[in-house]
């Protein structure tokens, strides 16, 4: 079996468990572990918040003592670490795991990726990570129909099953990893450059802008829907289903457009534009609640265009050998979203109305726009012999935003 098809064959394994775990776990920790929401709120918030700043340390870890060894190892703490839910019982130990997982999932994301860069070569990763991404989005949809069940049966029991597992699904993701080649270790002394890389801390700044439309489906229209329209409840799980089956469907496909820095920083542009017009869409929903549907078509039309973009910039801007800590500090947006997204998006939208909206949309717009300026100053940065020269097989750098 290929690197690609055992990569894919890991990913998938661990989005079965997560989709259960996700559409699960807020009623576990309120209803079996016996917190309060605030206290399950303030909890995954400070979980979060310790992934993005683990998952650069993880990646660093990835290219010193090389991904795959990092990638089981953190597949395997995750999985400690979720099954430690099924016996937390306090907000201490509940505290503790919620860090523990945050920490271990965004170490391990910057650990595959860093693992891909290494066994995949540069011209084919986008379409490989597109791959994944398909992969992901088809176990978090079946996954998610399997929490239903346990959600339907709703004794603490059931939940505890869904915990077991998707720790179980960690373990057996780490042995589908271990089967993978190491990928070469390159160590050239320097410890997180990424942080002294500006250019691309910039990109990772507007990338985690572009990952607050994370939580529009799963939080924020849902609660639109019931303040603001007069749609059925059924519509929110349409759209979540409209977004999965479009990423499954044409993620690949639309990863194939993108192939070189100039492509890449184009996709970002569109992608702005793209969340700038469901914005305006979603705004418009008060009156006209049917038109949800064609904003979360245009929204995951924008988010398959953002991922091809960031992908292939992420992979192409990093440096031989850094590819862990690069992958991890780009991926720290996601991580970052999942904390602050939800308080920001809340207050925005559902504070602002319409207006609220349409400010979030030209925040998408302004964030996707910037790309094409910021990866040209990364491309110089990064490669300075484009000054005298285009490089073997990037000369479309130097006309990035054409």
């Amino acid at each position: 079996m290929t690197a690609a098809r055992l990569l894919a064959s890991a990913q998938l394994v661990n989005s079965l468990g997560d989709g259960a775990y996700y559409v699960t776990s807020a009623l576990y920790f309120t209803l079996v572990i016996g917190l309060p929401p605030a206290q399950v709120g303030l909890g995954l918030t400070l979980g979060w918040g310790a992934g993005a700043v683990a998952g650069v340390g993880a990646g660093h870890l990835a290219d010193r003592y090389g991904p795959r060894r990092v990638a089981v190892l953190l597949a395997l703490g995750t999985a400690v670490a979720l099954g430690g839910f099924v016996f937390a019982r306090s907000f201490p130990a509940f505290l503790a795991l919620a860090g523990a997982y945050a920490c271990g999932q965004s170490g391990l994301a910057a650990a595959r990726q860093a693992l891909l860069a290494g066994l995949v070569e540069p011209a084919h990763r986008t379409r490989v990570r597109a791959h994944l991404q398909a992969a992901t989005n088809a176990g978090l949809a079946i996954g998610a129909a399997a929490g239903g069940v346990a959600l339907q049966a709703g004794t603490a029991l059931a939940y505890q099953v869904v915990f077991a597992a998707d720790a179980a699904g960690f373990v057996v993701a780490a042995v589908i990893l271990s089967r993978l080649p190491e990928a070469e270790v390159v160590r050239d002394g320097s410890r997180l450059a990424v942080l002294r890389d500006r250019p691309y801390a910039v990109l990772a700044l507007l990338h985690t802008v572009m990952m607050l439309n994370m939580p529009l489906l799963s939080l924020v229209i849902p609660l639109w829907m019931v303040e603001r329209t007069d749609a059925p409840a059924w519509l929110v799980s349409a759209l979540l289903l409209v977004n999965t089956v479009s990423v499954v469907l044409f993620q690949v496909r639309v990863a194939r457009r993108v192939s070189g820095l100039r492509t890449a920083a184009r996709a970002a542009r569109g992608a702005g534009i793209l969340m700038l017009l469901a914005c305006a869409v979603y705004a418009s929903s008060a009156s006209v609640w049917v038109v949800l549907l064609v904003a979360a078509v245009i929204q995951v039309a924008g988010e398959m265009l953002l991922a091809a973009g960031a992908w292939e910039i992420s992979f192409t801007l990093a440096p031989d050998g850094k590819q862990g800590q690069y992958q991890g500090f780009f991926a720290s947006g996601v991580a970052i979203a999942r904390m602050a997204g939800p308080v920001l998006l809340t207050t925005l939208v559902l504070g602002g109305g319409a207006v609220g909206w349409l400010v979030l949309g030209a925040l998408f717009l302004l964030t996707g726009l910037g790309f094409a300026p910021v990866t040209r100053w990364a491309a110089r940065e990064r490669f300075p012999e484009w000054s005298s020269g285009p490089r073997p097989g990037a000369a479309d750098v130097p006309s990035i935003g054409s």
